[in-house]
């Protein structure tokens, strides 16, 4: 029987490709196995950056797998440690996502790819939100999606599940940059060799600050940075890292990160 993912790594970067022809839709066992494979990646401290694409080029992925639904898979049944698509609950996942968005990115597919830190999108992309039209709801866009681009363009997508092409979402922010179809593997992994190669420790803080801001007031924000109260900062500020980076720049090199 064939894998719905499909892995690979290279020098610090993990590939995940979703794999479940026609429409990469994710039924809940393929979610509880994306949050095994997921939680090894934040465990693993020689895997720095991820990237999350689908396979084919016509589907990113279809989200909700309305067929096995159908089939008796409950949507309030077990979506593994993760949640759906094994990134948007699992807990302290303070390393770089990158999604690359190969084709039609629908409902929980385009939440799965909300989840992650940058989007680069195909040229021949879409995005949609069509839940409406079945009588359900978006519930990650729903919370995300009027976060990221305007209120009104949002709810706009989200009232009337119409499909939303590459340009039109790198023009509301949705996507960082669109590629050519045949290079958007060869650019996401030029943009996670990058990162691979950066500060992993800083890059944890990033996300953890990021994260726990959006419930706080700016000022309590700063206040628990400056009091080292979220771990990563405070792993950071005692760690070599942070000395190399000091090191480096007074030398006028490059640094060594080492993730301590």
């Amino acid at each position: 029987m064939s894998t719905p993912l499909k892995t690979r790594t290279d020098g610090g970067v993990l590939e995940v490709v979703l794999d479940r022809p026609k429409a990469n839709a994710i039924d809940l066992a393929t979610s509880r196995l994306m949050g095994e494979i997921f939680e090894r990646f934040r465990d693993d401290a020689a895997l720095r950056v991820a990237i999350v694409t689908g396979a084919g080029e016509r589907f990113f992925s279809a989200g909700w797998d309305l067929k096995a639904a159908a089939g008796g898979d409950s949507v309030e049944g077990d979506y593994g440690c993760g949640g759906f698509g094994g990134m948007q609950e699992l807990p302290d996942l303070n390393k770089p996502l990158i999604a690359a968005v190969n084709g039609m990115a629908v409902g929980g597919g385009w939440e799965l790819a909300l989840s992650c830190d940058l989007i680069l999108a195909s040229r021949t992309a879409t995005f949609a939100l069509p839940e409406i039209r079945s009588g359900t709801l978006a519930d990650a866009a729903s919370i995300k999606l009027p976060k990221r681009i305007p209120y009104h363009v949002a709810m706009e997508l989200l009232l009337t599940g119409r499909s939303m092409d590459a340009d039109e979402a790198q023009r509301w922010g949705v996507v960082n940059e669109i590629v050519e179809p045949e290079a958007l593997l060869e650019r996401a992994w030029e943009i996670a060799r990058q990162l691979a190669d950066g500060p992993p420790l800083v890059f944890a803080a990033i996300k953890e600050v990021v994260r726990e801001a959006e419930a706080l007031r700016a000022q309590e924000a700063l206040r628990r940075v400056g009091k080292r109260e979220f771990p990563t900062v405070d792993r950071l500020y005692d760690s070599e890292d942070q000395l190399e980076g000091a090191r480096a720049f007074a030398e006028k090199r490059e640094p060594k990160w080492k993730g301590r």
